[in-house]
């Protein structure tokens, strides 16, 4: 607000003081008054009138720049009204406790809807534990009465296996801090128990696989790496080549860290979707191939990644290669 504006907000107090000036200066000119003493009372009275709208404007102006600034600081901007103060014109204190009584009211929804989704939250992780031990029963009775489907069987039960898992850790994503011991884990363990969660589909799928030296100790959260690194694989597999599908997983030396490759020879993404493969449910070209197709499970990685300090990259060529990458800074999360 220019002083221009705040001349034209109280044009109406500016036209009384003028019209009640004309109304003294009439009367006392009408009771055989000078003019000389006429003049000064109606310049005293313009320099007072003019004088008490500028010191009223840059009280006014103050005050909004402090609003302002206190808007850009506050990260939560609905906390504003805690962090004003009482305004010092009396026209914006109504607002003012208004604006805290709105607040206070806002705040106390958001805490409910926060309890809200905490006991959906805590409903949906007991119900996934509940759920993962009939599929466990499940497949170790078809591990013991094997015959001639059981394989597409235990490959469907680790499907369904994946995706309660991938609800699990979608549910505890924005807690991971919470949820997370960072020690020294062993690489090759981590892969190697991801390979052989996925063991049915790389047996069905006639894929070769080939690890190379990844005998390599990280700092990290073995549980959430071994979520992430199961993510990739079961990509592999689900998008492989069928003629001759392969995975190859390898380390590659970088300045200040390593980073873990897995490459397969796929069907490749397109280079205009590599740029939006981390977004949350975007499948692309894929996505219209096969209908399953969530675009959840590489949102996760990168989310999780960066919640673990981990870097996540990906290059691909159509109908050729895929290959992401997961790099370890040296730092606090990584030894070498």
């Amino acid at each position: 607000m220019n002083f221009k504006e705040y001349l034209k907000y109280n044009i109406g107090n500016i036209l009384l003081n003028i019209m009640s000036l004309i109304f003294l200066e009439v009367f006392l000119l009408s009771i055989d008054n000078e003019l000389k003493p006429l003049i000064i009372i109606a310049v005293i009275w313009g320099c007072v009138l003019f004088g008490y709208l500028i010191i009223a404007y840059i009280k006014r102006k103050d005050y909004f720049i402090f609003v302002e600034k206190c808007i850009c600081n506050i990260d939560k901007k609905y906390l504003i009204s805690e962090v004003l103060e009482v305004p010092p014109f009396i026209e914006a204190k109504p607002y003012y406790f208004l604006l805290k009584k709105s607040s206070k009211a806002m705040r106390e929804e958001i805490n409910k809807e926060k309890l809200r989704l905490k006991d959906y939250k805590e409903y949906i992780e007991q119900w996934i534990h509940e759920v993962k031990t009939p599929i466990s029963l499940i497949k170790l009775i078809e591990e013991n009465n094997r015959n001639a489907n059981s394989s597409a069987i235990l490959m469907q039960l680790e499907e369904i296996d994946r995706y309660v898992e991938q609800a699990l850790f979608y549910a505890r994503s924005e807690d991971v801090d919470k949820d997370y011991l960072v020690k020294e884990i062993s690489l090759k363990s981590c892969v190697n128990n991801v390979i052989t969660r996925n063991k049915q589909g790389f047996i069905l799928n006639n894929i070769d696989i080939e690890i190379e030296d990844i005998d390599t100790e990280v700092y990290c959260d073995s549980k959430w790496l071994e979520f992430i690194l199961n993510q990739i694989i079961v990509n592999s597999i689900k998008y492989r080549n069928n003629i001759n599908p392969k995975v190859k997983i390898y380390l590659q030396e970088i300045k200040n860290g390593t980073k873990l490759i897995i490459e397969d020879n796929g069907i490749g993404i397109s280079k205009d979707e590599i740029e939006r493969i981390f977004e949350k449910g975007f499948t692309g070209n894929i996505g219209r191939i096969n209908s399953k197709s969530t675009g959840i499970g590489l949102y996760l990685c990168k989310k999780l990644c960066d919640k673990l300090g981990l870097l996540i990259g990906i290059e691909s060529e159509i109908d050729t290669y895929t290959k992401v990458s997961i790099t370890f800074p040296m730092g606090s999360f990584c030894k070498f």
